[in-house]
């Protein structure tokens, strides 16, 4: 398909902000596209919610755009529940604002309002939408495969109950077994915040790889380098 071929051996940009969050405003994030596509080079970008996919897609027809629905607040229970783009209803959002690939939570978790993961996957497809799966697992990734996703990606390991233990470093281990195993497009999202990281993400199988907190959250960026005079007198 064209837009995995855009997207082969490429960086993605997960361009989001929390409803509380200062670059949450419209214009902040309409800014914040400009400088990555027009100054960056990216032609592939994460997003969340209608009002940035179809602002952004209007206005950079070319760019692949990921979409997802997530809460304006992340649950503290996060780790227990499906809140990546959960329902078919969810999907219909995303595919009318425009997005061109339609990412959500493919773990093994009860589902809202007890949809199922297949209905949901069959939605997506039959409306000529490819299917992206955010898992946790090797399981899940395979899972993904047998119900027809067109993209699996790491996005969620190590933020579920069952990895919520794994390593605070990307799941190179995970691309890679997804890769030898599965037939499929393979992203490593999660964790990426060195050049030497994306390298080796691509290195050990990886189709793609998703850059977020380390591009467009700058507190964390700053939090980052404050952490480094800890100390100091």
């Amino acid at each position: 398909m064209d837009i995995l071929k855009k997207l082969k051996n490429n960086i993605i940009i997960s361009l989001q902000a929390m409803a509380d969050e200062p670059l949450h405003n419209e214009i902040c994030i309409n800014a914040l596209a400009q400088s990555l596509v027009e100054l960056g080079g990216v032609s592939a970008l994460r997003l969340a919610g209608e009002r940035d996919i179809k602002n952004i897609k209007s206005k950079y027809r070319g760019v692949v755009v990921i979409g997802i629905t997530k809460p304006d607040r992340i649950p503290d229970n996060y780790q227990e529940l499906v809140y990546i783009t959960p329902r078919i209803e969810d999907c219909k959002k995303i595919i009318n604002a425009g997005a061109d690939i339609v990412a959500f939570d493919a773990t093994l978790r009860k589902r809202p309002d007890n949809e199922k993961l297949e209905d949901l996957i069959n939605y997506i497809k039959s409306e000529n939408k490819l299917a992206m799966a955010d898992i946790a697992t090797f399981e899940e990734a395979k899972n993904a495969v047998l119900l027809g996703c067109d993209i699996v990606s790491t996005t969620l390991s190590g933020y579920t109950i069952e990895t919520k233990n794994n390593p605070q470093t990307p799941d190179f281990e995970l691309v890679s077994r997804i890769k030898k195993e599965l037939d499929v497009f393979t992203i490593l999202e999660g964790k990426i915040w060195e050049q030497q990281e994306v390298k080796k993400a691509f290195k050990v199988g990886a189709d793609a790889v998703v850059i977020g907190s380390a591009v467009t959250r700058p507190q964390l960026i700053a939090k980052r380098f404050i952490e480094t005079t800890k100390g100091l007198q």
